[in-house]
């Protein structure tokens, strides 16, 4: 008998912030998210120190999930993060680094936990009324009658991944082409309540980026197919042919003994009498003027001889991703039964045809209505293509965030920085009398205001890594001076657009070195709204996703903030 070993008693942590372990680890934790942060971030190669998959990535998404934090604190930060993520796919840096600023910059002022949440939820307030409002002057306007800005949204997210290896023509060949499939997936007729169609990514490795394509309807790829024309496959006219779509085995496979007993009578053939009702179901399908069939799983050989002769194309194999989008493109129900279905689960196509890209082969179903695309997604090698799907995918979630509130912030750390220069205004010009029922004093609110501040333009510092960052004073945007230069007097020789390409140094403009530290420089007047246009915008931000990834960091940073201890299970 194996000796048991006594239960340990559980880990007691009082105060955990004041913990020089969690204080470092927060503090790494902050330096390596900052590091991914933009275009110019520094890549990061995960794997597992023992072998197996290796990932090299910028993006939230894939470091947080593989990135092995054990201290509570960090789990939670990390896990709302994550969350954050699940919801919006994007701005997962922007929340992660925020809430690693916040809860620094307020740790160092040693104010009171409580006073601390109690005013940095007023001014998350302060933040999302202004970001709602119609004066803010870090918020664009979508128009879906205009592709430019729906470009710039893709284009922003594409050019922030820098593990993707994209050029610039590239960028922009992938940008289209995300728009486009976005497009297809827009029901043409809308309805009460319209649904969007779906985008099914083909994954194509060792090939160019510039081959990638999207296509209407659906591809499923058939190795057994390697040829350019299809037989004649039996149609209701010359533009519908009628398609029924299996989610059951049709290999002619036995019952399974673990779902109950089967009682047989002398010399009768379970494979022999399994066959036959396949053989039936053909008969139906033929009857019913079928022309293709579509099996989730496998279809018995001499089942699939027998539709070919009756020129019934088959696809079997088509595996669980297809089934949705193939029943939300055909109007068909999956048939669960061999035994047993209706006619009206059946479904419609346009055309079938046969496609192929590089050594694979796909049967191309073309859908009378487009609301299903495929985005046929090249790249040069697994660890290429792997980021650029998950580029491609936040992309595609930006746009339909977008389309259910068309609405976009400035990027390149302009909405950051405009921000910190608008919550800084707004608290200065605050009376001694607006304090006078709080339980605070003026002293800490302006303390706290200032680290809030301190946080944003933290972030939006840590889109550079060799280079200097000012902001004007006018509009409070960032500008990003190249690295190498001595502090000049005429910072309009150096600078050309700021962060996100709204304004240009023709504008008669002050600027200051942003450097986050307590006590900066506040604007005498609120920040300007710049004049935008379309054509003007380089770089733009998904609204949805920044505006919930404020209050993720804010709320975050005021939870780990409020923990006065820990209990944890050491058996």
């Amino acid at each position: 008998m194996s000796r048991l070993e006594a239960k340990k008693p559980s880990l007691f942590i009082s105060d955990p912030l004041t913990k020089d372990t969690v204080s470092q680890s927060l503090s790494l934790l902050n330096r390596i998210l900052k590091s991914c942060y933009g275009p110019a971030g520094r890549l990061k190669q995960l794997h597992n120190g023992v072998g197996g998959y290796v990932c090299v990535t910028s993006q939230s998404s894939a470091i947080l999930g593989r990135l092995s934090v054990s201290h509570p604190v960090l789990k939670v930060l990390t896990a709302s993060v994550q969350n954050h993520v699940a919801r919006f796919s994007d701005c997962g840096l922007f929340t992660a680094i925020l809430c690693c600023s916040l809860i620094e910059n307020f740790r160092s002022l040693h104010v009171p936990s409580c006073t601390v949440i109690k005013i940095s939820k007023d001014l998350l307030s302060l933040c999302t009324d202004y970001l709602k409002s119609e004066a803010c002057g870090c918020r664009v306007s979508v128009d879906f009658s205009n592709l430019k800005t729906l470009l710039c949204l893709v284009r922003s997210v594409l050019t922030s991944k820098p593990a993707c290896m994209l050029n610039a023509t590239e960028v922009d060949h992938l940008t289209m082409l995300i728009v486009k499939a976005f497009m297809f997936t827009i029901p043409c007729h809308v309805e009460t309540k319209a649904v969007l169609g779906k985008c099914v990514t083909v994954p194509v490795k060792g090939r160019r980026v510039l081959d990638s394509t999207v296509l209407p309807g659906l591809l499923i790829e058939t190795p057994e197919i390697q040829f350019a024309k299809l037989p004649s496959v039996k149609r209701i006219s010359s533009d519908t042919i009628k398609i029924a779509l299996f989610c059951v085995s049709m290999s002619g496979d036995l019952f399974n003994p673990e779902e109950g007993m089967i009682t047989v009578h002398h010399g009768i053939s379970l494979e022999t009498s399994e066959l036959n009702q396949l053989l039936n179901v053909g008969k139906q399908l033929v009857n019913d003027e079928v022309g293709l069939v579509v099996c989730q799983k496998v279809i018995h050989p001499s089942l699939k001889q027998y539709l070919k002769e009756n020129q019934v194309m088959v696809v079997d194999r088509a595996g669980l991703s297809v089934m949705e989008p193939l029943s939300q493109m055909t109007g068909s129900k999956s048939i669960a039964s061999i035994h047993s279905f209706s006619p009206s689960c059946y479904g419609s196509l346009k055309d079938v045809c046969t496609k192929s890209f590089g050594s694979k082969h796909f049967v191309h179903l073309i859908p009378n209505d487009t609301v299903v695309c495929s985005l046929v997604l090249c790249n040069r090698n697994e660890t290429t293509w792997d980021e650029l799907k998950r580029a491609c995918e936040t992309a595609e979630h930006v746009l339909q965030l977008t389309i259910k509130e068309p609405l976009a912030l400035l990027g390149g750390g302009c909405t950051e920085s405009h921000l910190a220069s608008y919550i800084r205004y707004k608290t200065c010009s605050l009376s001694t009398s607006s304090f006078k029922d709080a339980d605070y004093s003026q002293t800490q609110y302006q303390l706290i205001a200032d680290a809030f501040c301190c946080s944003l333009e933290s972030v939006a510092c840590s889109l550079s890594h060799d280079d200097e960052i000012l902001t004007d004073t006018v509009y409070g945007h960032c500008w990003l001076v190249p690295s190498g230069f001595p502090s000049v007097s005429n910072w309009s020789d150096l600078l050309s657009k700021c962060g996100c390409g709204s304004n240009s140094n023709t504008q008669n403009l002050n600027w200051r070195l942003l450097r986050p530290h307590f006590g900066s420089t506040t604007l005498q007047s609120c920040p300007e709204e710049p004049s935008i246009k379309a054509a003007d915008l380089l770089t733009l931000d998904c609204f949805a996703a920044k505006y919930s990834g404020l209050q993720v960091a804010v709320e975050t940073a005021n939870l780990i903030l409020d923990l006065k201890c820990i209990i944890e299970d050491q058996n």
